[in-house]
């Protein structure tokens, strides 16, 4: 799989998975509303501090095993049976109406933005549970590529929460609301789909190792 790819499917996933209310968008409109713009830009930054270690400490002992293929097959069904489940769940909560943009005040947080970033991450369950599964198979065949391979997935990885939430901080500073909760549905639904078709393609590729 070449760079670019890398780069885009990595973006893609991040997207979809920031997109999603959780800790980090409650925070990132939270401090917008307090501490102005900035907060958005600091909030990912801690954000992507932490992830950056996580990679870092993922790769120094994944590189005992990156030619294992009975453990890159194991974690392969793993993360697209994730991934799967992420799109299909995404997908029902647009049908039963479930998600809504919500950008008013909810009250600042007492850490800073950028302790925050870490902190809301951390919060969340599903954080975890990408990483261990979706997070760690990407990382596995992004490192195929060597050094730029990694570079590729952690880049477009980082890319889509600033893409999201600059835009969320920007939306709250300036008091407007550009994403309708139609047009947000409507590209959570889209992202839904995305990661249903991915994760299993990356579930019959784990399947293709194992066997």
């Amino acid at each position: 799989m070449g760079l670019p790819s890398i780069f885009f499917i990595s973006l893609g996933v991040g997207l979809s998975g920031a997109l999603m209310p959780g800790p980090l968008l409650t925070v990132t409109i939270a401090e917008s509303y307090h501490r102005g713009f900035i907060a958005g830009p600091l909030l990912v930054a801690g954000h992507a501090v932490l992830e950056g270690i996580l990679v870092i400490l993922l790769m120094l002992g994944l590189d005992r095993v990156i030619g294992n293929s009975l453990f890159f097959g194991l974690v392969g069904v793993a993360g697209g049976a994730f991934l799967f489940w992420m799109g299909l769940d995404m997908a029902l909560e647009v049908r039963d109406g479930k998600l809504h943009l919500d950008l008013r005040d909810r009250g600042s947080a007492r850490l800073g933005p950028f302790t925050a970033g870490l902190t809301a991450s951390l919060s969340n369950p599903y954080w975890s549970l990408w990483w261990a599964t979706f997070g760690l198979s990407w990382l596995l065949r992004s490192m195929e590529r060597g050094a730029a391979g990694v570079l590729s997935f952690f880049t477009g990885h980082i890319m889509a929460d600033v893409l999201w939430y600059f835009l969320v901080a920007f939306l709250v500073v300036t008091g407007r609301k550009f994403v309708s909760d139609r047009v947000y549905n409507y590209v959570i639904l889209g992202c839904g789909v995305f990661l249903v078709v991915l994760g299993a393609r990356f579930a019959g590729d784990g399947l293709a190792h194992l066997l």
